[in-house]
């Protein structure tokens, strides 16, 4: 076989402790006592030595949880090696925390390092209009988290200018930014002249917002066996 046909495609050593291989698939550079929670079935390939815990105990998650698609099935991976992860073929983006905490639909959740702290809380304020629905997962502290989006995603950050997010493409943003909402609805919208974008989400200070290119909002969560 012309290994030269190849080429694109083989592997390549990663530079961090997460990175996209593509856009549709997350790597991990796996070290021992460094471990990962990440959506359950996501493994689509590893070298070297890892394992995976189903159902870690301490993020057993209440029915409630699950009813509103929080409840994320997640595993535990540890070992060493390269751990390549992916959604379905859903656009991946990596983000690293250093001290943040940032929250997220769960559902848009494909891994963290274990050493992040997490937690499901209610969203508050007019953000809770957002795609996301009314609880979102929390993560917090230093390390590395990756996303899965419809589309490539844009991070915007919120403490150049403030910037305004449709509520069906937000996707996850660091906590501590205020928030506000903005309506845009004129009396033409009754008559089917409106711009189709009466609310939106505006973020300002210091940290970021993650956005994808669709506006469907119909939650992806699934669960594979």
């Amino acid at each position: 076989m012309d290994q030269q046909l190849l080429a694109g495609y083989a592997a390549t050593a990663p530079v961090a402790r997460m990175s996209n291989h593509g856009t549709h698939m997350c790597k991990v550079a796996m070290q021992t006592g460094n471990d990962l929670y990440a959506r359950a079935g996501s493994m689509v390939a590893y070298e070297g030595y890892i394992q995976f815990q189903a159902n870690p105990p301490s993020l057993g998650r209440g029915l409630g949880e699950w009813a509103t698609g929080e409840g994320v099935p997640l595993m535990r991976a540890s070992g060493d090696g390269v751990l390549y992860l992916a959604d379905y073929g859903a656009d991946v983006v990596v983000l690293q925390l250093a001290g943040d905490r940032l929250s997220v639909n769960g559902a848009n959740v494909l891994a963290y390092d274990a050493n992040l702290t997490s937690d499901i809380e209610r969203v508050r304020g007019v953000a809770r209009l957002s795609g996301s629905g009314l609880f979102n997962l929390m993560l917090g502290g230093n390390g590395w988290v990756a996303l899965t989006t419809r589309g490539t995603p844009v991070v915007l950050d919120t403490g150049e200018q403030e910037t305004y997010v449709d509520p069906d493409a937000l996707i996850a943003w660091t906590t501590g930014l205020r928030i506000k909402g903005k309506r845009s609805f004129k009396a033409g919208s009754l008559i089917g002249r409106g711009s189709g974008e009466a609310y939106q989400v505006g973020f300002s200070g210091r940290g970021f917002v993650v956005v994808q290119p669709s506006e469907d909002s119909t939650d992806r969560l699934r669960v594979r066996g």
